[in-house]
């Protein structure tokens, strides 16, 4: 019987944790963003890149200057996001018997290789003078594809375990409305005629999905906990 309780608090322990680790992930990326674009001349959300905050050089990309002073808090957020994303699903998956438990840790685990590529091969023209472009390129592909497809399947999971269909619902939605920003990002640009919304709306709208969703399930999961009522000393010996 000591085995069993054992194995039933190891499954609320790493709900914590994974919980814990989600809503760090996204404190510590909005911050870092702000902090980063406070200290970026003239930096602007609409018109700007999220990767501008992590080039190391004052250039001309385009037609924006580039100028981040605070270029390296940018980049260790960008992997700090990454690891502690795939942290947290590996921590929910091991701690919860929920379906598609495998594609979760996999498109966790590509979200945070694609965070870790875009902090090391930013997206400045040196990289892209020695033909790194694409790997750049690769890297966000990695990170919001991870990020939204991890979303989706554990709010699928949850309607499929019957666990929380409203937070299953609302999991899904956000994961797509990430997925619609990406996709709009390319499509405004090159199929619609004028402009929709500009760059960077398009881009925060992918990324902060993935933000907005691991901090609103980090709060979910940990307001969902229930105490444990500790047996008394006389049920403990007789359950033994």
């Amino acid at each position: 019987m000591r085995e069993t309780q054992s194995d039933a608090s190891a499954t609320p322990s790493s709900t914590v944790i994974a919980a814990i680790c989600w809503i760090l992930a996204g404190t510590i990326y909005l911050l870092a963003e702000a902090l980063a674009a406070s200290a970026f001349p003239h930096y602007s959300y609409e018109m700007n890149y999220i990767s501008d905050l992590g080039v190391p050089d004052v250039e001309m990309l385009g037609d924006r200057v580039i100028d981040s002073p605070l270029h390296l808090v940018m980049n260790i957020a960008f992997v700090a996001q990454g690891l502690l994303f795939a942290a947290a699903a590996i921590y929910m998956a091991r701690g919860s018997r929920f379906p598609l438990r495998v594609p979760v840790i996999a498109c966790a685990i590509l979200h945070a290789l694609g965070m870790v590529i875009i902090a090391a091969v930013n997206a400045g023209q040196h990289n892209n003078e020695l033909g790194l472009a694409w790997v750049h390129l690769l890297g966000a592909f990695f990170a919001f594809f991870g990020g939204h497809v991890s979303a989706i399947c554990i709010g699928i999971s949850l309607l499929l375990g019957r666990r929380n269909s409203i937070v299953g619902l609302l999991t899904i939605a956000i994961g797509l409305i990430g997925i619609l920003g990406i996709v709009m990002l390319q499509v405004d640009v090159r199929a619609v005629p004028g402009i929709l919304l500009p760059d960077g709306v398009w881009e925060r709208i992918g990324m902060y999905a993935i933000i907005g969703w691991e901090m609103l399930f980090g709060i979910v999961l940990l307001s969902s906990r229930r105490p444990q009522i500790p047996l008394s000393q006389d049920r403990a010996a007789a359950l033994d």
